[in-house]
């Protein structure tokens, strides 16, 4: 891998970083498309940390003609990426990477947890900390008894900075944590630091668009697709230690399955 020295902006003075040569294989011979063969290796350069957050690709031309590739090729490659919210076009200054998006399988783990597993830097911002009566959805689904309080939380959570998802929760007041708990940890880290160990959860993964406070929030365009989960969880005395309606940015995140023939 190459790359080409940055340079001075004439009109304003800061320095811009050239783009970066990647040694990209192409295999003529292989039954992938050509197109998803150099998307592939763009992506690993990405997920590698070859290719970080603000780096610039080659122009198509130049990519197509050093890889004796058509530019149709090119750019079809390179939309497939920014479709997945890995590259975005900006005129006048080219291709470019954006933040690496967060890949997470689907197993009973905190979002927390996952994002410094990823090596990212995990911050929450608590935007509700409500403590109160339960609406009669909360009592059934937590099977509450008589009289009991439920916190309930909105949290936005952040990824190197940038917002990532904002998460609702419900949880028995009994067992919920204080709101500086929350700031600095993920919900289940503090449930584990109170005893309760989750470990079963019905969950359910959909789609959405961004409304208004979405956008917001989530600094999105509205209308912007969203990703949806909808948990349960239980405790190992089969207590139910809370319920979540959580919504992800699908420009950066994911969810990973693993099936197997059964």
């Amino acid at each position: 891998m190459s790359t080409e020295r940055p340079t001075a902006d004439a009109d304003t003075g800061p320095v811009v970083s050239g783009p970066i040569t990647l040694d990209l294989a192409i295999d003529r011979d292989s039954p992938t498309p050509l197109y998803l063969q150099l998307a592939g290796g763009i992506e690993g350069a990405i997920r590698s940390g070859v290719l970080g957050p603000g780096s610039r690709l080659e122009n198509e031309l130049t990519l197509a003609k050093r890889l004796r590739l058509s530019r149709p090729t090119v750019r079809q490659g390179i939309q497939e990426l920014v479709d997945k919210g890995m590259l975005v076009r900006k005129r006048g200054v080219g291709t470019q990477v954006v933040q690496a998006p967060v890949n997470r399988q689907v197993a009973l783990t905190s979002l927390y947890d996952d994002l410094r597993t990823a090596g990212k830097a995990p911050r929450t911002e608590v935007v509700e900390y409500r403590i109160g009566r339960p609406s009669p959805e909360a009592v059934d689904r937590l099977q509450l008894a008589p009289g009991e309080q439920v916190l309930d939380l909105i949290r936005v959570r952040y990824a190197d900075d940038e917002p990532l998802a904002v998460m609702r929760n419900t949880i028995p007041e009994r067992i919920a944590p204080t709101r500086q708990a929350l700031a600095a940890n993920g919900l289940y880290a503090c449930l584990r630091e109170a005893g309760i160990t989750t470990v079963l959860a019905h969950e359910r993964i959909g789609a959405t668009v961004a409304d208004e406070e979405h956008a917001e929030l989530l600094d999105e365009e509205l209308g912007a697709a969203l990703l949806t989960m909808e948990r349960k969880s239980f405790a190992n005395d089969g207590s139910v230690v809370e319920y979540g309606c959580h919504v992800y940015r699908a420009s950066r995140y994911s969810f990973e399955v693993t099936l197997v023939d059964s």
